[in-house]
C-alpha cells in the first residue's frame, strides 16, 4: 500500500476549491464530447476516405501521436505559467483541428483527416492538465477522489455525444453534410462553453497547490520522495521510483488496451450491420465505465492505496478486451467495452494521483505530462499495428494483441511480490 495514501480523518472542502472543482466537472462536461467522435467516427471516417480497414487504427494512433507531442510541453508551460493558460491553449488548438476535420469529410481529403485529427488530439490532450489542476487543489489523501470529480463531468458529454452524431445522421444529407462529418462543425459550440467556465476559475489551481495550508487550515504536506521547486524535473527521477514507475507502466497497459478496443468496437458492430446510432451507444457505455466511478474509484485508491485499486483495474480491462474480441452479440461487446472503460478508469485514477503523490506542485505538470505522454506513446504502437492486424488475421487476433498489452504490469506486479516474499523469509535466517 502506498505509504501516501493512509487513512485520514475527513475534512471540509473549502468553498473556493469546490466552486473551482465544479467549474472544471462542468468545462469537462462540454469539451469531452469531443473525444468520443474521435474515438467512435474517426474509424469509420478513415475507412469512408481511404477504403482500406488496414488503416482503421490511423484516428486512435493520431490521437495518441498528438497525446505524446503535446502532453510534456503543455505540462512544462502550466508549470511556468499556471494551469488556466495551458487549458485555453488546448482547447483553442481542439476547436480549430476540429473543424478542420469536419471539414476532411466534405473534402474527401484523408490528409486533411490526418492534420485535423493530429491538432484536435494535440488540444483536447493539453486541456487535461485540467486534471493537473484538480490534483493541485486537494490535500494527497482526497487527490484520488478529486480527479473523480472532474472526470464524473464528462457524464454530460455521454448524453450530448450520442444525440449529436445521432440527429447528424438524420439530418446530414438535408443540410449537405456527410454523416460523419457533420458533428464536428457542432463542436466548436461545445468548446468555446467550456472555454467560458474556466475563465471564471481563480486563483490558478497552481497558485493553490503551492500554498495548500492558506486553504485547508492545520495541512501538513508529506515529504515528496520525486521532484522539488528547487530542483531540475527529469523523466528519469519518474523511471527510477519504483511507485511512479509501476504507475507509468500500469496506465500505458490500460491504455493500450483501450486504444485497440475503441477501434476493435466500432469494427465489430459495424460488421454486423449496426447502425452509426448504435455504434455510438455502445461507445457511450464505455464511456460511462471511464467517468461514471471515477469518485468511488478515486475513494478507494486514497483509503485502501493507489495499487489496490490501479491493478485490478488492469486485469478488468483485459477481461473487457476479451469480451470484445471473442463474443459478437451487441450487448456482450457493450459490456466488454463497458469495462474496458471501467479498468481503464481505475488504473488511470489511481496511477495519476500516485504520480501527484510524489511530485511537486512546482513539476506537477511536467510528471503527469510525461505519464500521459508515455500513455499516448503506446497508443501510437498499437494504432500502428491495429490496421494491420485485423486486415491480415482478422478481429479475435486484434482481441488478442489487447489481452497481450494488458499482461506488463500485472506480471511485474507478480514479480514483485514473490521478491518481496522471499526477502521475507530469508530475513529471519540471516538474524541466527
Amino acid at each position: 500500500m502506498s505509504k501516501l495514501a493512509s487513512k485520514h480523518p475527513p475534512f471540509v472542502i473549502p468553498p473556493l476549491i469546490r466552486r473551482n472543482t465544479i467549474l472544471f466537472a462542468l468545462s469537462q462536461s462540454f469539451t469531452g464530447a469531443g473525444m468520443q467522435f474521435a474515438y467512435g467516427l474517426g474509424p469509420l471516417m478513415v475507412i469512408a476516405l481511404t477504403g482500406s480497414a488496414a488503416l482503421a487504427g490511423l484516428s486512435v494512433g493520431l490521437i495518441g501521436l498528438s497525446r505524446f507531442l503535446a502532453s510534456y510541453p503543455v505540462g512544462k508551460i502550466t508549470d511556468a505559467y499556471g494551469r488556466k493558460p495551458g487549458i485555453f491553449l488546448g482547447l483553442s488548438l481542439a476547436l480549430v483541428g476540429g473543424l478542420i476535420v469536419g471539414w476532411s469529410m466534405s473534402i474527401r481529403s484523408i490528409a486533411f483527416f490526418v492534420v485535423g485529427m493530429l491538432i484536435f488530439g494535440m488540444g483536447m490532450n493539453g486541456a487535461q492538465q485540467l486534471r493537473v489542476a484538480a490534483t493541485d487543489m486537494y490535500p494527497h489523501f482526497h487527490r484520488a477522489q478529486a480527479l473523480g470529480y472532474i472526470a464524473l463531468g464528462s457524464l454530460v458529454g455521454l448524453v450530448i455525444s450520442p444525440l449529436m452524431i445521432s440527429g447528424a445522421e438524420k439530418f446530414a444529407v438535408q443540410l449537405g453534410y456527410t454523416p460523419l462529418g457533420l458533428p464536428w462543425f457542432l463542436l466548436p459550440l461545445l468548446i468555446v462553453a467550456g472555454m467560458g467556465l474556466v475563465f471564471f476559475v481563480h486563483p490558478d489551481p497552481k497558485e493553490i497547490g503551492m500554498h495548500l495550508d492558506r486553504y485547508y487550515p492545520g495541512y501538513t504536506p508529506p515529504p515528496r520522495p520525486v521532484g522539488s521547486s528547487d530542483v531540475k524535473f527529469s523523466a528519469w527521477s519518474l523511471m527510477r521510483n519504483v511507485p511512479t514507475r509501476m504507475a507509468i507502466v500500469s496506465n500505458c497497459a490500460a491504455q493500450g488496451n483501450m486504444s485497440i478496443v475503441m477501434v476493435l468496437t466500432s469494427l465489430v458492430l459495424s460488421h454486423h450491420g449496426h447502425s452509426l446510432g448504435a455504434i455510438a451507444f455502445s461507445h457511450m457505455f464505455h464511456s460511462a465505465g471511464m467517468f461514471a466511478f471515477t469518485i468511488p474509484l478515486g475513494k478507494l485508491a486514497d483509503r485502501f492505496g493507489r495499487e489496490r485499486v490501479m491493478y485490478p483495474g488492469v486485469l478488468v480491462a483485459l477481461i473487457g478486451a476479451s469480451l470484445v474480441a471473442f463474443t459478437g452479440a451487441y450487448w456482450a461487446v457493450t459490456l466488454g467495452t463497458f469495462l474496458v472503460g471501467l479498468g481503464w478508469a481505475a488504473a488511470n485514477v489511481a496511477a495519476t494521483a500516485m504520480i501527484a503523490d510524489h511530485a511537486e506542485t512546482a513539476v506537477r505538470g511536467r510528471a503527469i505530462g510525461v505519464n500521459e505522454s508515455f500513455a499516448g506513446g503506446i497508443s501510437v504502437a498499437t494504432a500502428l499495428v491495429t490496421g494491420p492486424i485485423i486486415e491480415w488475421f482478422g478481429l479475435p487476433m486484434t482481441g488478442l494483441v489487447a489481452i497481450l498489452v494488458s499482461l506488463p504490469p500485472l506480471v511485474m506486479w507478480v514479480g514483485m511480490r514473490f521478491g518481496r516474499r522471499a526477502v521475507d523469509q530469508k530475513a529471519p535466517a540471516s538474524t541466527i
